[in-house]
């Protein structure tokens, strides 16, 4: 066993506190939080406030696991989507029986997944919610197989998730297509990962919040109530998740659809890398690829606004685009497939004094320094994200900006040892927020400690950035939703 691992096999789940001795590698230390939050089939996001599986932070988390332990990230991706309906959604939580019900609201009597969710497939033996996150599966899978194939073929790793990722994507194409322009709707903000961005504050105004009294915020016992949303908001969320819960979970129905930059840009990555699996499968991935190029020319032409040099959230109860500057609508960045002029331009953007990156901030802020709702401690109304500048650190390799995602890189790897692997950040003095020894943190950090500033991407085996996420080839549609 090797010095890691001897390190990390040490941890046992009773260590909570991040408290690692001064002289260990930042290596170790990430190691060290990601065997703290594992559960033994999953790893949550936090012990104190997240005490379940998530369903993006899991696909983040397996990206940093494939550098310490390719198996516990293949397991780590199947233990998620072992908890897919039959419809094809993937829930955003899977939660744990052990935990009791009021450690996180809301929780599984809230949710009444096997009940309210039937009709919609629901799993019965696991408790979920109804709603969904960000698609990153498909791209955690690819990097997760390549990081050791002959495991991942022995155990026939691929095989087995594709169908399930295929079937992600298809519910989220033809069933989340709400504004009939190609593009995936959101139809709660935790969808979208983003909580509590001000893109949402006008969508969501017209949203009648749930009583005070019919909910109980577990997450104000783990924060500051400076730093997490206003009760005002958690009530709308709250009324939002209960009707679409009393709805039986049916799409299309609600007073809240919005169009989003990052989650169809992650769709749109994942296509890629599914087309990639495919093909390792020894089917045609052409037709992906094909359908990756048009939801990027989709995106284009709904989200893109040059007047911003930015994408634009879409709100389709209101009727037109969500004039506020999140992050969001930089994360499309990550798409090699962007035009030229669409990509120069959200590099100028994030050099810009709305995100300052380079100057003023060197993690990318989660809203623009400059708008009237700017918090730089408040969940996702200002402060740095480090899986956003993970996605942004990667756009920018893509579109030939290696100095600058050094930048970010290095910012990222002293910033997530400075911190304690936080949750989020202050964008101007790196101070830490939210929940410490936080998973996606630690486990992006080991990603990018395994490559080298300068290089093209961090793939193991000779896998590449651009070699995931573009193609060569026809353009026929063959295949399919294999």
């Amino acid at each position: 066993m090797d010095r890691t691992a001897q390190l990390t096999a040490r941890v046992t789940e009773r260590e909570i506190a991040y408290d690692p001795p001064p002289t260990t590698s930042l290596h170790v230390r990430a190691a060290r939080v990601l065997q703290t939050n594992w559960t033994g089939a999953s790893t949550v996001p936090s012990r104190s406030l997240y005490p379940h599986q998530w369903s993006w932070d899991s696909a983040f988390i397996a990206i940093g696991l494939r550098h310490l332990s390719p198996l516990r990230a293949q397991t780590e991706l199947e233990t998620l989507l072992a908890a897919q309906w039959a419809d094809g959604r993937v829930p955003h939580i899977v939660f744990h029986p052990s935990v009791p019900l009021d450690a996180y609201f809301p929780s599984p009597d809230f949710w009444r997944s096997s009940a309210a969710g039937r009709a919609a497939g629901a799993p019965r033996t696991v408790q979920t919610s109804g709603i969904v996150q960000p698609p990153v599966h498909a791209l955690a899978a690819w990097l997760v197989h390549r990081a050791d194939p002959g495991l991942s073929r022995a155990r026939g790793f691929l095989a087995r998730v594709y169908p399930r990722l295929a079937a992600w994507h298809r519910y989220l194409l033809h069933r989340r297509d709400l504004g009939g322009g190609g593009l995936v709707s959101v139809v709660h903000p935790w969808e979208q990962g983003m909580d509590n961005s001000p893109c949402w504050d006008a969508p969501l105004a017209r949203v009648s919040p749930a009583p005070a009294r019919s909910f109980r915020r577990a997450d104000l016992a783990h924060g500051s109530p400076e730093d997490r949303p206003t009760d005002l908001d958690y009530g709308r969320y709250v009324r939002l998740a209960a009707d679409y819960r009393d709805g039986e979970y049916a799409d299309g129905g609600g007073e809240f659809a919005v169009e989003d930059p990052a989650f169809n840009a992650l769709l749109i990555a994942s296509e890629h890398a599914l087309a990639e699996i495919a093909r390792e499968l020894g089917a045609p991935g052409t037709a992906r690829h094909a359908r990756a190029e048009r939801l990027t020319a989709a995106l284009v032409e709904r989200l893109w606004d040059a007047s911003y040099g930015m994408f634009l959230c879409r709100d389709l109860r209101g009727g037109g685009p969500v004039r506020e500057r999140g992050v969001t609508g930089l994360v499309p960045l990550l798409l090699p497939g962007l035009p030229r002029e669409v990509a120069a331009a959200l590099v100028r953007t994030l050099r810009g004094t709305h995100f300052g990156l380079g100057t003023t901030t060197q993690l990318v802020p989660s809203y623009d320094l400059l708008g009237d709702a700017f918090d730089p401690h408040r969940y996702w109304r200002g402060p740095a994200w480090f899986n956003t500048s993970w996605l942004i650190e990667r756009g920018l390799r893509a579109h030939g900006e290696g100095q600058l995602a050094d930048g970010v890189r290095t910012a990222f790897l002293r910033t997530a040892d400075s911190s304690g692997f936080a949750e989020y950040v202050d964008p101007h003095t790196g101070a830490a927020c939210g929940a410490p020894a936080f998973g996606w943190t630690a486990a992006l950090t080991l990603d990018l400690l395994h490559g080298e500033p300068g290089t093209n991407g961090r793939m193991d085996k000779g896998d590449s950035h651009d070699t995931l996420l573009s193609h060569s080839g026809g353009r026929t549609d063959e295949g399919g939703d294999r």
